[in-house]
């Protein structure tokens, strides 16, 4: 690979998101054209880079060509439908939004607030958002809905077409209606940071560009909403976590289990941040699933060591999480917890109870989890660590559980 071609790589990689989001705001919310536009805008970097050298602020450079790129393709539009009135109406000339108009601080914030559009499904939009904003792959974006990757290539297809059809704008929406869409956006940020925390596929178990872009939209979205609870969660959850990214690998890039891990490495600022966001969020009303996640790592980072946390309590609050968000991934983490607190059979009865759930057959973290119970019961987990390993699409995880199954 050329240096010119490095380089667009990582600007892809790093920039594409917040191009797009520039871009679909200077063209009023058509995520079509701008999706259109970024990418000749990739193409003619290809060319041009290698030619000329890399430049200086490749992001930059990109959303300059692209909106060209853009105008160029609107004045097309409007050149064929002049000498052919039958055809549909051009594209509309690009309106820039006013920027007093939202208190939204940045764009890729705004375009996640304007793609959670109500006519489209929830998890459509949050498919789409993750697809078209965060650059997330159809792989990773099914891992996270528990679906297969063709599955959710098909919805992907649907959400756009319908995009299409019913000609939706992702205009970003007027301060009273971004209540309304929050919940969406706060799951979007939320997905876009698992991705990073452990990646579904790759060499690397962590992608710290992911992890950092969903703090600093969490951030963003605290500094604009102080007042609501499970916003100022989802802020103190991902710096709990994320304080943990030192110790979670070791000198061979290999992920460090939890009860292994070098806790004096865990990074005391993002803890003490995290812990201040916690009970900020604490003292509000409205407390929902983000505080309480946020709560169950403050427990983790609190323990001066594995065996020293407060499992009981820590399985309460999973109890407590099932009972306002009944998901298969919660189902999982409470068995752990469960059987942590009261004995690896306790936690073994629930993960046989989840059995029967299709979506979870090939739900990786599963059969991670019953392999753990079964080893810490004494019973045979080999077949269990080796569907884990199975199922994992990262190298790294792979190699964590052959380890694991090893020991």
């Amino acid at each position: 690979m050329t240096a010119a071609a490095a380089a667009l790589e990582r600007a892809y990689r790093d920039e594409r998101a917040a191009v797009l989001a520039t871009l679909t705001r200077r063209l009023d919310g058509n995520l079509a054209l701008a999706e259109d536009a970024v990418h000749d805008a990739v193409l003619a970097a290809a060319v041009d880079w290698d030619r000329r050298g890399v430049p200086d602020r490749p992001g930059a450079w990109l959303t300059t060509t692209a909106w060209r790129k853009a105008l160029d393709r609107i004045r097309r539009d409007r050149a064929l439908a002049a000498r052919l009135p039958a055809l549909a109406e051009p594209a509309a000339a690009p309106a820039f939004l006013d920027e007093d108009a939202s208190s939204l601080p940045d764009d890729q914030l705004r375009m996640l607030f304007a793609c959670c559009h109500p006519a489209l499904a929830p998890e459509a939009r949050m498919a789409l958002t993750l697809r078209s904003v965060a650059g997330l792959t159809v792989p990773e974006i099914a891992r996270a809905f528990l679906s297969s990757d063709d599955a959710m290539e098909r919805r992907l297809v649907r959400a756009r077409r319908k995009v299409a059809d019913a000609r939706i704008s992702f205009r970003l929406p007027p301060d009273d209606v971004l209540p309304e869409r929050l919940a969406g956006v706060l799951r979007v940020v939320y997905l876009v940071f698992n991705e990073g925390h452990v990646a579904a596929a790759g060499d690397a178990l962590v992608r710290g560009e992911l992890c950092d872009e969903a703090i600093r939209l969490a951030r963003l979205l605290a500094r604009v909403l102080p007042a609501d609870a499970e916003t100022l969660g989802l802020l103190a959850l991902l710096l709990l976590l994320d304080a943990r990214r030192p110790a979670r690998v070791d000198d061979d890039g290999v992920p460090v289990a939890l009860e292994d891990q070098d806790r004096a490495r865990w990074d005391a600022a993002r803890i003490a941040e995290g812990r201040a966001t916690l009970h900020r969020a604490l003292a509000l009303p409205a407390r929902g699933p983000y505080v309480i996640q946020a709560a169950i790592a403050a427990l983790h980072a609190e323990a001066a060591s594995f065996d020293a946390t407060d499992w009981p309590q820590i399985a309460g609050l999973y109890a407590e999480l099932e009972r306002r968000e009944p998901t298969p991934v919660v189902a999982v983490n409470r068995a752990l917890a469960v059987g942590l607190a009261e004995g690896p059979a306790a936690g073994l009865t629930l993960l046989d109870g989840l059995d029967a759930d299709h979506r979870l057959a090939r739900y990786q973290p599963l059969h991670a989890v019953r392999a753990e119970l079964l080893r810490r019961a004494g019973d045979a987990a080999d077949a269990a660590y080796e569907r884990g390993i199975t199922l994992s699409g990262n190298e790294r995880e792979r190699e964590a559980l052959r380890r694991r199954r090893h020991r």
